[in-house]
């Protein structure tokens, strides 16, 4: 069925892969609160380009990581134009905010004075409507990068900015082991009104999909029915403990859009399967091709030789 699955999305869209850095239970009932934005109803994501041939890797749509570069705006423009064009539904990651990763594997980052220009830029360059996860790990490290306020009006800036261009913006805000629900709801809720659609959930990590889906519906009800989307690019057979290139993995559910009625908005690879953690566990830079995990997890996939 997976392979099935992959291959119906794979017809929908343009090309694959990109570079990058670092069955599920049903959700709950959504809230009385009236949605503001209308639900996701095209199935098609689109993908990039990429020199790898792992089909079930790259042929899969994932996102477009833009780290601050120089030349992300033109990025953003290319990328969301042909996705306008064709019909689809760009997906793009950014993450560039100031003292990234906290100095670690993907450290990184804009200046405090550089990073709101540079959005600006990115918002500049936006057609239609992609989907965009803003800034991996920063809320979740709020307090052990610096000073929490400058970040934290970094990313309510950058959240509005981005919405005001018609993106779909989803917050990150970690996953089921870094925060409980009501921390993350607090730091959601503590960059006020920013017209962002909703959070991001499990962005490069393990944990499975209905675990997933049943932390992000306690968050969603702690801020009043915010959308979310999770990343089940490696979360095929759960976590082992490890978060830097655990081995063992597997991908996880095909991506796809939800129009179902609950806050899920949508199944995302957001991580690239494939590119590394870190130098961690034998692995290269962070964001590098690294063939060997990339094998183990095709060869760990859960529905590659399921029938249909």
């Amino acid at each position: 069925m997976r392979r099935a699955l992959v291959a119906a999305c794979a017809a929908l869209v343009l090309a694959a892969g990109c570079s990058g850095p670092s069955g599920h239970a049903p959700t709950t009932e959504p809230s009385e609160t009236a949605d503001p934005v209308p639900r996701l109803g095209d199935p098609a994501l689109a993908r990039t380009t990429s020199a790898e041939d792992d089909s079930r890797l790259t042929g899969t749509p994932h996102a477009v990581w833009l780290t601050g570069e120089a030349s992300a705006a033109r990025t953003v423009r290319e990328t969301t134009s042909r996705a306008a064009e064709n019909g689809q539904v760009a997906q793009l990651v950014v993450y560039a905010v100031p003292a990234r990763d906290c100095g670690l594997h993907s450290a990184g980052g804009l200046t405090v004075e550089s990073y709101g220009p540079w959005v600006e830029g990115l918002a500049d360059a936006v057609v239609g409507t992609p989907l965009l996860v803003l800034e991996p790990d920063a809320l979740a490290q709020l307090d052990d990068c610096g000073d929490p306020a400058t970040r934290s009006r970094l990313l309510a800036g950058a959240a509005r900015t981005l919405s005001d261009a018609g993106a779909r913006v989803y917050v990150d805000v970690g996953n089921s082991a870094w925060l409980g629900p009501e921390e993350a709801a607090s730091r959601l809720l503590s960059l006020g009104p920013t017209g962002a659609r909703g959070f991001a959930v499990n962005v490069s990590n393990y944990r499975t999909t209905e675990e997933s889906v049943a932390w992000a519906d306690e968050v969603s009800r702690l801020t009043d029915g915010l959308h979310y989307v999770v990343d089940t690019s490696r979360n095929g057979n759960g976590p082992n403990g490890q978060w830097c290139n655990a081995r063992g993995r597997a991908l996880g559910d095909p991506p796809r859009l939800v129009d179902d009625g609950t806050r899920l908005d949508a199944l995302l690879w957001v991580k690239v399967p494939g590119e590394s953690d870190g130098p961690c566990g034998g692995g290269p830079p962070a964001g590098t091709w690294w063939p060997e995990i990339a094998e183990e997890l095709a060869a760990n996939d859960p529905w590659a030789d399921a029938p249909g």
